[in-house]
């Protein structure tokens, strides 16, 4: 029983991974996309400014078939309904969804970012936004920043310029965190807005 305990468990403490891409740096909107998370009371625990390489794009976004599948049926009814020629067949398309976003990736420095706080995973996630900008909510950072939409990167055959890249659930921050940190980047520290969240009994508040 003891283990499971919140204090033993320490929710507080689940980390996302977080990349300001290549066009978020460009329209300088770095400062604005991390004071989103940061008011909520997120901790940053790791910040790296890069370029990334091909290598550690092609591992980061290792994906399945079946999101194969699903992104490259979502391309060919865009071509379809913009009367464009369909040339080859889902998977076909779904894995050229890899080889456009290495090229948007790598062509030019990103901020890759550990984030850490209880839900930090879905609350990064509903700042963020869903994937397409052109219908993502309003008050997101896509639906809020940018104007780009899978049909316009579809006509352009590019990556969808939607800001930043997010975790999509703890197992998944864990495994692309690693891809880009080593755990020594990874600062462990304490800020005095953790005990207003996260101390039980606000002890120190009064002197």
């Amino acid at each position: 029983m003891t283990q499971n305990t919140p204090e033993k468990r320490e929710l507080h403490k689940e980390r996302t991974f977080v990349i300001i891409k290549p066009d978020g740096v460009q329209r300088g909107l770095i400062g604005e996309i991390i004071s989103r998370f940061e008011r909520t009371g997120l901790k940053f625990v790791g910040f790296k400014f890069l370029v990334p390489t091909k290598e550690q794009c092609l591992t980061h976004y290792n994906k399945d078939e079946a999101w194969f599948l699903r992104k490259g049926n979502r391309i060919i009814e865009d071509l379809t309904a913009q009367g464009l020629p369909v040339e080859k067949d889902a998977m076909a398309y779904g894995r050229g969804i890899i080889d456009t976003i290495v090229a948007f990736m790598t062509a030019g420095p990103v901020l890759a970012m550990v984030i850490e706080g209880n839900q930090s995973v879905a609350i990064v996630t509903k700042i963020t936004g869903s994937t397409e900008p052109a219908t993502s909510d309003v008050g997101t950072i896509r639906g809020d920043l940018t104007v780009d939409s899978y049909a316009h990167s579809t006509f352009q055959n590019r990556a969808v310029r939607n800001l930043i890249h997010c975790s999509e659930s703890p197992e998944e921050a864990e495994r692309e965190i690693k891809v880009w940190f080593d755990e020594s980047e990874i600062i462990p520290y304490k800020t005095a807005q953790e005990k207003i969240l996260y101390d039980v009994d606000l002890n120190g508040i009064f002197e």
